[in-house]
């Protein structure tokens, strides 16, 4: 039965996956601009550095001093993402443990005297908060819904998707955070916190919003993609950071699971971020404890210290542990198949009905687990608290409001508790506090476990996908914490060996749930130990982790790979398909290639624009003997800049004089990078008179003049990597040269740097170069390309 619903999957995944736009469909050459379901666009990064007259010219200016004034600023703004995504989860955890803790404590002085008027008081505030939430994502803030790792995993791939990193988003994604899990829905607020933090890198990389008023030139350094993409890096590890309170889990999180390319540079500052954040969270920790942080002294933070549990195990209780990771594997493939089904369904159906409708819909799953958290544990009877251990610290009953085990919940008797309330009548982090709890054996019976299992596993399939801000790592950790303390009872009952602690297995449970749902091994292995305190289990988490991906892995994708494939992120994958072995890059590439002339009338470029949405075009020009010459690329982002300011524009339709120097260039680098999450300038917004339309550009100064280029006979195998690995956007498909003019081996890009600043000499034998040369080979450059004469080499050159 369970391989023919997987089976069923992965048809309705296929069929989802072939009605997204083809290269044949959308943009040949590119991914384009692809489009949604809901209408929103995702385009490709230009990652690649444009080497055309005005970034020569701005390296000229550019000395020592300024590149190691670049270097500080990124160090400084790495500084400034920590404290921002510190603050921001501050806020955020403050907010929601004190609704929760408002909540709670209200509830319970109800209850003591009426049980029903407790419950709606429940169900309103609860209502209120959810409420609050989908109202914000539907009417202000579309792209905060979900978790927002899919669009950023989606972005660090080299896909920016429009709103996505926008103010509003990180306003949304807040607020909308605090009421969605402060209403006490089945999801958390770690997802929302790592979307928040590349929200704030963003921002900071591009001075702030134009839009709100709230930007400052003196923060616009940063304005190529590539430079965006490393702060957003540092703005996920934050978030993770944060989240867990775990600076060497963010690290690995966004090396493992969301970025695609990784230097040891940025790998520098992701670790400085992190523990800037690390820094700013443990300080409002100490702040906490002082009482100053309303009903929960820590906050709201996660500390789940599991260091006086279990010390040892027995080789015995390694075969458990192994079908620990087996149930972790299947109930986590099951959970992405289940929501693939929901989340499909909801977006193709229910969510196109519109706003209201997904109103309705987070209201309702408010109610129903409203409803159930509040209803379930009235129908457990409730249990005697065991002897006191006055070394435990744990308090039987607990006080009414406050958190730990063993919850007062419909008792008649004072020395009495009810278990399932524990875990079902309580916030997220206090319910897995108590999964967790050492020194509590027999503290849940395996009814109360069973049905917890079922019932908030149900909810976690539904809720996630509603039009509210959700994260599923602590809603992954309660249901497997669930199953493993299941799975503790019994060993703890077969074995009958004193030092064997159920929530031990509680916490391989959760590493196994995340693990077979969302695929990750390293960051989330050294998460949980983070978070727990206890590096003596590191062993045994490894074990149940590789177990719960391998069996995970044979089912379907992960977690957020699926989401993504939903929603039509085209991610590219480390690893190419096997197909594509035996496929040519002149197969891939298609025909159609639209190109234009060196020197274009505006009318053509308009024209061209309007017809087509390409994003990049070959220009091509003609040698003294008529031949073909394809000297570059140039972008439709660099055309729409170039007919918007009309300084370019001339009369004639000859080129410009190619000598340095001869023209100024009116246009910086930055001047032709979009804004992150924005559609930049449309065709349509820019007004152009009929004399306008009769004028002419030259391309030259603005292309790209070095664009990649492969055989056209190469497999599209090694097209992949080399089109991922470099995080290109455009590959040119030729035929095969026909000579070769030199071969560059390693010892060839080896340079030494002399005393004399001005001296840049080549380890190779045959090359020595000196920048005080300007005539080196020159005249027979010029010789052989007389289309550009040297336009390009002479302004490197003479820098």
């Amino acid at each position: 039965m369970l391989s023919n619903h997987l089976q069923n999957g992965f048809e309705t995944a296929k069929m989802v996956w072939s009605r997204l736009p083809n290269a044949e469909e959308g943009d040949h050459g590119d991914t384009g601009l692809l489009r949604k379901s809901d209408g929103s666009g995702v385009e490709s990064l230009e990652y690649e550095v444009v080497e055309n007259h005005a970034y020569w010219e701005e390296q000229e200016q550019r000395g020592k001093i300024f590149v190691g004034y670049y270097v500080v600023v990124k160090w400084f703004f790495a500084l400034l993402i920590g404290i921002g995504t510190g603050l921001a989860a501050v806020f955020i955890n403050l907010s929601v443990e004190n609704f929760a803790g408002w909540k709670f404590a209200l509830t319970f002085s109800i209850i003591q005297k009426s049980y029903v008027a407790g419950f709606i008081v429940y169900v309103l505030i609860n209502l209120v908060l959810v409420l609050s939430s989908v109202y914000i994502i539907t009417q202000f803030a579309p792209a905060a819904a979900g978790s927002g790792i899919p669009e950023i995993k989606g972005y660090l791939n080299g896909v920016d998707i429009h709103g996505v990193l926008l103010f509003r988003t990180l306003i949304g994604k807040i607020f909308g955070s605090i009421g969605s899990v402060g209403g006490g829905l089945a999801l958390g607020k770690e997802g929302p916190l790592v979307h928040t933090g590349a929200c704030i890198a963003s921002l900071l990389g591009q001075g702030g919003s134009t839009k709100y008023h709230l930007s400052s030139r003196w923060l616009q350094v940063f304005k190529s993609d590539r430079d965006r993409r490393d702060l957003v890096t540092c703005g996920c590890a934050a978030g993770v950071a944060a989240a867990f309170r775990a600076p060497v889990g963010g690290v690995l999180f966004a090396l493992e699971e969301v970025t695609s390319w990784w230097r040891s540079q940025l790998m520098w500052r992701v670790f400085f971020t992190s523990a800037v954040v690390a820094v700013v969270v443990r300080t409002a920790m100490g702040w906490c404890k002082n009482g100053n942080c309303g009903h929960f002294g820590s906050g709201g933070f996660i500390i789940w210290d599991t260091s006086d549990g279990q010390e040892d195990y027995s080789f015995e209780e390694l075969l458990p542990m192994a079908v620990i990771g087996v149930i972790g594997g299947l109930l986590g493939a099951l959970f992405n198949q289940l929501t693939l089904y929901i989340s499909y369904w909801r977006r193709n159906h229910l969510h196109k009905r519109g706003n209201r409708v997904k109103i309705i819909e987070a209201c309702l799953v408010s109610l129903i687990t409203s409803f159930i958290s509040f209803g379930l544990p009235l129908l457990r009877k409730c249990s005697p608290c065991p002897e006191a251990d006055p070394d435990s610290g744990i308090e039987c009953p607990r006080p009414p409001g406050m958190y730990g085990n063993y919850v007062n919940f419909y008792c008649s008797k004072e020395k009495e508790y009810n278990d399932l309330a524990t875990i079902f009548f309580n916030s997220q982090d206090d319910a897995i506090r108590n999964l967790f709890s050492a020194k509590t054996v027999h503290e849940f019976s395996a009814q109360s476990l069973l049905t917890f299992l079922v019932m908030f596993y149900a909810l976690a399939v539904v809720t996630f996908g509603t039009a509210v801000p959700a994260g599923q790592f602590v809603p992954g950790i309660m249901i497997g914490s669930t199953y493993g303390r299941l799975v503790g009872m019994f060993v703890v009952n077969f074995y009958k060996k004193p030092n064997i602690e159920e929530g031990t297995y509680a916490l391989l449970g959760a590493a196994s749930f995340l693990g077979g749902s969302m695929r990750m091994t390293v960051s989330l292995c050294v998460i949980m130990v983070e978070i727990t305190n206890n590096l003596k289990l590191l062993p045994l988490i490894m074990l149940v982790l590789l177990i719960s991906k391998a069996v995970g892995d044979a089912f379907n994708e992960g977690l957020y790979e699926e989401q993504a494939r939903l929603k039509g992120i085209p991610l590219l994958e480390s690893k190419p398909k096997y197909q594509m072995r035996k496929m040519t890059a002149k197969e891939a590439s298609g025909q159609r290639v639209v190109s234009f002339p060196r020197v274009v009338k505006v009318a053509d470029v308009v024209s061209i624009l309007r017809s087509n949405s390409h994003n990049g075009f070959p220009v091509i020009d003609h040698t003294r003997t008529g031949e073909t010459l394809v000297i570059g690329l140039v972008l439709r982002s660099h055309l729409l800049v170039l007919l918007q300011s009309k300084v370019d524009f001339q009369h004639s339709p000859l080129p410009c004089d190619p000598r340095p120097g001869s023209r100024p260039i009116r246009h910086t680098p930055s001047e032709f990078v979009k804004p992150a999450s924005s559609k930049g300038i449309s065709i349509d917004d820019i007004q152009l008179s009929p004399d306008d339309l009769e004028m002419y550009i030259d391309l030259a100064p603005f292309l790209n003049p070095s664009p990649y280029i492969v055989p056209e006979d190469m497999s599209l195998t090694k097209v992949y990597n080399l089109f991922r690995q470099l995080g290109l956007r455009h590959i040119f498909v030729a035929p095969r040269p026909s000579r070769v003019i030199g071969l560059i081996t390693r010892k060839d890009l080896l340079i030494e740097d002399n005393e004399e600043s001005d001296t840049v000499e080549l380890q190779s034998t045959s090359v020595r170069i000196r920048h005080g040369d300007t005539s080196v080979s020159t005249g027979s450059w010029d010789a052989e390309r007389p289309l550009l004469n040297g336009l390009l080499l002479q302004a490197r050159t003479s820098s």
